[in-house]
């Protein structure tokens, strides 16, 4: 009986296929719920090959699966990361395939500014320890931009107070690349300016900024959100061209702060740390000017001064000259008495030489030349006889030994023989000739030097009265005539007449002494 009335129990029941018992729970779930909003944490996170979104958001007791298609990923303004607290917007719907039901999230935000702040503390960290804050990666600021990029937005007040800021310190050309400074389009606008700026080129079109400055008035940390992205970081991290960082007030804090090679309080502040003030620069240079020519001036009037005293103690020049004329004068005097005893003692050599050429001595002297010269050609007449009788002999000698061509060869080499001592005998005599002639000309060179010749070009003259030399003015007083030899010429005085030029008389040339050999 209970076989039997089970079938008829069963008949009552709906019967479904798994498609329709699918289908009607997607259409109960989506019908109840529609659009919803869910806290909490997210867990796992995947990004799949086809580009669409998985995650998971659990709290302590039950897990919601969660999907973001490709098309929408591009509309949330937070990417889920794994342990962040998050509340997600979107429809309930199911998967049938593996029959579960999942949530379309359309939108994720975070749960809190508690949930924010740990999250920005997390990704600090992360980037810190990849060293993108180190203080060795800082550049320094330009001390004058010739052009500055200011990233920001085109139509808020911070362009302009950037601009009016600059224009009053030091007015520099400024290119501005207009950006989202809030949403999801900020972080991608924001990089893709910085690189943009780098990727510039030196003396192109458009001149490349020297500085670069990201800016953006204060709001709350939802709104600076797209300054702690890490593509904005990472990208002010790896500018070439130094950064400063100007992103809302003062007490707020942004990780591109800490990427920035320079930290603004205000956008203001950034514009004053730009560039200096050109007035104070004005007055700075002309204070140093000043200066300048203060200290130039004082160093001149010491160092004069300096040399004044200096001078005060040298002694004065006639001092120092005296010792020197009294030298001159005393010299003088002794040059004269030397000179006169040169002459004397010139005169008389000249004297005693003159003397041992008489006549009868020179052709005494002449005659006893003779004799040696006769005795010696007596002498060498038989000595060449014999020794031209020993070589004959000796030739003889070996001519009975020696071959034709061997004989031949002895007569060449004794002609050379005797060439070569004709040679040196030759050189022997032209040696001794020059160093006689030389010999001979440096005593007329000291004759020329001890005669009173030498004496007439230094300003001297030599006085005859009477055809004889005068060396005292009383002589000269009772001499009917007086005769001045000076170095060009003589001039001839007449007590009666007055004084008569006399023409430089030219010398003879001596006679012909003839040959002593």
């Amino acid at each position: 009986m209970d076989l039997i009335d089970e079938p008829d129990k069963a008949g009552n029941t709906p019967e479904f296929t798994v498609s329709e018992l699918s289908g009607a729970v997607k259409r109960a779930i989506e019908g109840e719920f529609g659009h919803v909003r869910v806290k909490g944490e997210v867990g796992r996170v995947v990004r799949a090959r086809s580009g669409h979104l998985y995650f998971d958001l659990k709290d302590d007791r039950a897990v919601l699966a969660c999907t973001t298609w490709k098309g929408q990923i591009s509309g949330l303004s937070v990417m889920p990361e794994e342990g962040m607290e998050v509340v997600a917007h979107g429809r309930m719907t199911t998967f049938a395939n593996q029959s579960k039901y999942q949530m379309n999230a359309t939108e994720v935000a975070v749960a809190g500014v508690g949930a924010l702040m740990a999250m920005l503390e997390k990704r600090r960290k992360a980037l810190q320890a990849e060293g993108l804050f180190a203080p060795e990666r800082k550049r320094a600021l330009p001390f004058l931009p010739r052009v500055i990029g200011v990233v920001t937005s085109a139509q808020g007040a911070v362009i302009r107070d950037i601009l009016h800021r600059l224009r009053e310190r030091f007015p520099r050309r400024v290119l501005v690349w207009p950006v989202a400074v809030q949403g999801r389009d900020c972080a991608p606008q924001m990089a893709r300016a910085i690189r943009g700026f780098n990727a510039m080129t030196p003396g192109g079109a458009l001149p490349r900024p020297d500085l670069l400055i990201v800016a953006r008035g204060g709001g709350s940390i939802e709104d600076l959100w797209g300054f702690n992205e890490e593509e904005v970081v990472r990208a002010a991290a790896q500018s070439a061209i130094p950064l400063i960082s100007a992103v809302g007030h003062e007490t707020d804090t942004t990780l591109i702060d800490h990427a920035a090679d320079r930290r603004a309080p205000t956008p203001s502040a950034a514009a004053e740390i730009a560039v200096p003030v050109r007035l104070e620069l004005i007055g700075t240079v002309e204070q140093l000017d000043t200066r300048l020519n203060r200290a130039v001036t004082e160093g001149l009037r010491l160092r004069k001064q300096r040399v004044g005293d200096l001078g005060r103690l040298l002694p004065r020049p006639e001092t120092l000259a005296e010792e020197a004329r009294q030298r001159l004068d005393y010299w003088s005097e002794k040059l004269d008495l030397a000179l006169k005893g040169r002459v004397s003692a010139g005169q008389l050599r000249l004297s005693n030489a003159a003397g041992s050429l008489r006549p009868g001595l020179l052709q005494a002297r002449l005659d006893r030349a003779r004799e040696r010269q006769a005795g010696w050609a007596d002498r060498l007449a038989p000595a060449l006889d014999r020794a031209a009788r020993r070589k004959r002999e000796a030739l003889d000698l070996r001519a009975g030994q020696l071959k034709p061509t061997q004989i031949r060869r002895v007569i060449v080499k004794g002609h050379e023989d005797v060439q070569a001592r004709l040679e040196r005998l030759r050189m022997a005599a032209r040696t001794a000739q020059d160093r006689r002639t030389a010999r001979l000309e440096a005593l007329d060179s000291l004759r020329r030097t001890l005669g009173y010749t030498e004496t007439l070009r230094r300003g001297y003259a030599v006085v005859r009265g009477d055809g004889a030399v005068v060396t005292t003015a009383k002589a000269a007083g009772t001499a009917t005539a007086l005769e001045l030899e000076f170095t060009d010429g003589k001039l001839a005085l007449d007590k009666r007449e007055g004084p008569k030029p006399k023409p430089p008389r030219s010398k003879a040339p001596p006679p012909d002494q003839g040959s002593l050999f």
